[in-house]
C-alpha cells in the first residue's frame, strides 16, 4: 500500500517522513553504523557472534507484536513468523561460514570477512518495520487482513532465520574440537 501511494503520488513522502518519530531515525542511524561495522574484516567474540541475531530477532519479534498483538490475526502471525524463521535458518545453516573466517579457542574469538549481507539484511528488518508502521497508521484495518499478516510475519521471520542460520555457521566453526581453526594449520 505505501509503495502504492509512492508511485501514484509520490508528494506523500514528505509528510510521512514529517511524521516519523525522531527515535525512529536515531534507531536507523544506530542500525546502520552497526551494518557498517560488518563490511570490514574484523575479529569478534563469541558473545558478540550470538548478539546480532539476538537484537534483530527480537527487533522482528517486536515487529510483530506492535503491530498485530491486538489483532485476531497475531496468532497466524506468529505461526508465519516461526515456520519462516525454520525455513530460513534450515536453509542458511548447512553451509560452511564465509571463506576466510577463522576461530581462535585461545582467545574464544572469530576473525571474520567483511560483508554487505549483514547491512542488507538489518535494513530489511528496519524497512520492514518502517513500512508496516507506516500503513497500520494509515490504513489500521490492514492488522486484521490475514494476507497482509501473513506476508508480514514471514517477512519477519525470514529475517530472523537467516541472521540465526549466518551465526549458527560460525558457531559449529567453533565447536568443531581438534579441527584446524588457521589456513596455516590445515596446510601443516
Amino acid at each position: 500500500m505505501l509503495i502504492q501511494m509512492l508511485v501514484h503520488q509520490p508528494q506523500m513522502l514528505g509528510p510521512v517522513l514529517k511524521h516519523t518519530p525522531t527515535w525512529v531515525w536515531g534507531l536507523l542511524a544506530a542500525l546502520m553504523a552497526l551494518g557498517l561495522s560488518q563490511v570490514r574484516t574484523r575479529s569478534v567474540s563469541l558473545a558478540r557472534v550470538a548478539l546480532l541475531p539476538i537484537a534483530m530477532t527480537g527487533l522482528a519479534l517486536w515487529g510483530a507484536v506492535s503491530a498485530f498483538g491486538g489483532s485476531s490475526q497475531f496468532g497466524p502471525v506468529l505461526l508465519a513468523w516461526l515456520a519462516a524463521a525454520a525455513a530460513a535458518l534450515a536453509a542458511v545453516a548447512p553451509f560452511a561460514p564465509p571463506a576466510g573466517s577463522r576461530y581462535d579457542p585461545a582467545t574464544r574469538s572469530f576473525h571474520l570477512p567483511g560483508s554487505w549481507i549483514p547491512l542488507l539484511l538489518i535494513l530489511g528488518v528496519f524497512l520492514t518495520k518502517y513500512i508496516v508502521g507506516v500503513e497500520l497508521a494509515m490504513q489500521p484495518s490492514l492488522a486484521h487482513d490475514g494476507q497482509y499478516t501473513l506476508v508480514v510475519g514471514t517477512l519477519y521471520g525470514a529475517f530472523s532465520g537467516l541472521f540465526s542460520g549466518r551465526a549458527i555457521r560460525l558457531w559449529r566453526l567453533a565447536a568443531r574440537p581438534g579441527a584446524p581453526t588457521h589456513p596455516q594449520a590445515a596446510n601443516a
